[in-house]
């Protein structure tokens, strides 16, 4: 993997010097926009509303929309208001537990490896964090945005996770949804057969089990027509519709069960025969 970012961690007078990796991708399939003509793939460019001249990267400015068509124009030295030196730290701020945590705070997922000569530093904050159970919570700079992070081990190595400020996670005072509750009464045997359903689909996280099967249905279609095979579609499978919420949920208890009866014959072990070896 490519380092994106050198910087260090800060854990008190502590500094780590570590690197950045990105520790997940988008696996989305992409596609090229072309002409239907020519077959061939089209150039966007930058073209100004005002004057209709096509405009180079140098010749650009940033502006913020204050109000509609007036702009505050902002140049790069004014974009970069801190020192050079915070850009390149990770400062643990606290240390907390991660149930405390909600996963609506987590954005984007990063590996830190040890930079040259941090090799001990990183292993004692590792160590630490391991035997004490609690998570950093830290301040970094990447390129030109601040953003908070947690800081956790993770298949022995440390990771970190960039999160959405308070301010930036919308209240749920904005969906309308808590006012559509009043006048609704549940029924004991629907949150009965509800409980029965989850109960039925209660597991044990096994992430490899879940595949982009979207994904792969795209990518064998174009392995097909490449290949210059002929595409064959198939029929959708009808749904039959159920309205009441009773009968919806007592056919998806009989439809969990039988899938859960499966599983448990298939986990268990076909009992030796005498004298087998």
């Amino acid at each position: 993997m490519r380092t994106i970012w050198k910087g260090a961690v800060s854990f008190g007078l502590v500094s780590i010097p570590v690197n950045l990796f990105p520790a997940t991708e988008k696996k989305a399939v992409k596609f090229t926009h072309l002409h239907d003509r020519c077959k061939a793939p089209l150039k966007y460019k930058r073209v100004c509303s005002s004057c209709g001249e096509e405009v180079a990267w140098e010749n650009t400015l940033r502006g913020y929309e204050y109000e509609r068509g007036k702009y505050v124009i902002l140049r790069k030295e004014e974009l970069d208001p801190f020192p050079q030196g915070r850009s390149k730290t990770v400062d643990i701020l606290d240390f907390v537990d991660l149930k405390e945590i909600d996963p609506v705070y987590f954005d984007k997922t990063y590996y830190l490896a040890p930079g040259e000569t941090g090799e001990k530093a990183y292993l004692l904050l590792k160590k630490t964090m391991e035997e004490t159970g609690k998570i950093a919570i830290a301040r970094v700079m990447i390129r030109t945005r601040e953003t908070l992070a947690a800081l956790r081990v993770y298949d022995n190595i440390l990771t970190m996770e960039t999160m959405f400020f308070p301010d930036e996670v919308r209240k749920t005072e904005m969906v309308p949804v808590n006012a559509r509750e009043e006048g609704i009464s549940l029924q004991e045997n629907e949150l009965k057969m509800a409980r029965q359903l989850v109960e039925n689909l209660v597991t044990n996280f096994k992430p490899e089990k879940y595949r982009d099967e979207y994904r792969e249905r795209i990518l064998e279609t174009i392995r097909a027509k490449a290949a210059g095979e002929e595409i064959e579609t198939a029929e959708a499978p009808r749904e039959d519709k159920i309205v009441n919420l009773v009968e919806a949920l007592q056919a998806s208890v009989k439809m969990t069960e039988k899938e859960s009866k499966g599983k448990k014959k298939r986990g268990k072990k076909s009992p030796k025969k005498a004298g087998a070896v």
